[in-house]
């Protein structure tokens, strides 16, 4: 029992766990577990219940939801991998499979992962992990801030001494965490040289360089910087049927919400800024894209480019990209 291969699917919520365990004698056990820390533990315990000691376990990748469960079964000594979504959903259509149920997709994905046997996922290293918590924590921040500064703008006078306490513990917050990620990664001699390399790129400054240091890490774990921007959901998503079906394409947004989010305003920075930028943004606009499509298409190439520099090792060179960015 101790070396059989159990292959075992995880429907992903933010709230819950759906998990299916296919054993080698073909019957299924179910079970749902909440996504926190002590679902994962109680994960785990049920797992070695049934002696599961061996298992490949499968699910998608959903934003940030399956990375904390993910990262504890491996702790825990199982094989994991994370899938693209749009993998599973041709697997599910090619089985015939039209009921929609989590914990249908949940014994779906345990199927899947005996059929496709996909890549084991390699778990960020607790530097990372430690990163992306702090950087996450910066955002969830600045949005609470946004919304007290709407507020303040068209509340009445009586709510204001609290929304102007609010904002003081938010902006001293802010500065605490943001001083806490530049402790961290200034300890680590690699990260600090990456970090650096980041910050040669005109218009991302230091949150933005946190952030894609959070998901790109320590490790090249992505062979090419179009992945990487896939992984972001920057990639572009086409439409297209037969002869009369041809849309514009449009970014997938298939991918982490924080990296887009992060990446906006520099794309912005970028375009209306800097040379390379506006070289970048004529071209398109002599091809008739409009305004949106642009930012996107920058939020995309800054993606490449940080991945681009941080492969090679070598500052961002101003004048290689405004010659690429003139090339029809």
């Amino acid at each position: 029992m101790e070396n059989t291969l159990h292959f075992i699917g995880i429907d992903v919520a933010k709230a819950k766990l759906d998990v299916d365990m296919l054993r080698p004698d073909g019957r299924h056990r179910s079970k749902k577990f909440a996504n926190t820390p002590k679902g994962h533990d109680e994960l785990v315990s049920w797992l070695r219940g049934h002696e599961v000691l061996n298992a490949h376990i499968c699910m998608e990748a959903t934003g940030t939801y399956m990375e904390d469960v993910a990262a504890h079964l491996c702790d825990a000594g199982y094989q994991v991998s994370i899938i693209n979504p749009m993998l599973s959903k041709a697997f599910v259509q090619s089985q015939g499979i039209r009921s929609k149920t989590d914990t249908v997709d949940a014994k779906q994905l345990a199927y899947f992962c005996r059929e496709k046997r996909p890549a084991v996922w390699e778990p960020p290293h607790p530097l990372e992990r430690a990163l992306r918590a702090l950087v996450l924590r910066h955002q969830a921040l600045t949005e609470m801030h946004v919304q007290e500064q709407n507020r303040r703008e068209s509340t009445r006078g009586v709510q204001l001494p609290s929304i102007n306490m609010h904002l003081l513990w938010l902006e001293t917050e802010l500065k605490r965490i943001e001083k806490q990620i530049k402790d961290l990664t200034d300890d680590d001699p690699d990260m600090k040289h990456r970090r650096k390399l980041l910050d040669s790129i005109p218009g991302i400054g230091p949150k933005t360089s946190a952030v894609l240091l959070a998901y790109v890490g320590l490790k090249e774990r992505f062979r090419e910087a179009r992945q990487f921007a896939a992984f972001a959901g920057l990639t572009p998503k086409l439409h297209e049927s037969g002869s009369s079906i041809n849309r514009a394409s449009r970014m997938s947004k298939m991918g982490h919400t924080s990296l887009r989010r992060a990446l906006y305003m520099p794309a912005m920075v970028t375009l209306y800024k800097t040379e390379w930028g506006r070289v970048f943004r004529e071209r398109l606009e002599k091809n008739g894209k409009n305004a949106k499509l642009i930012i996107g298409a920058m939020m995309r190439k800054l993606a490449q480019v940080a991945y681009g520099v941080l492969k090679s090792g070598r500052p961002f060179d101003a004048t290689l990209h405004t010659e690429n960015a003139c090339v029809a």
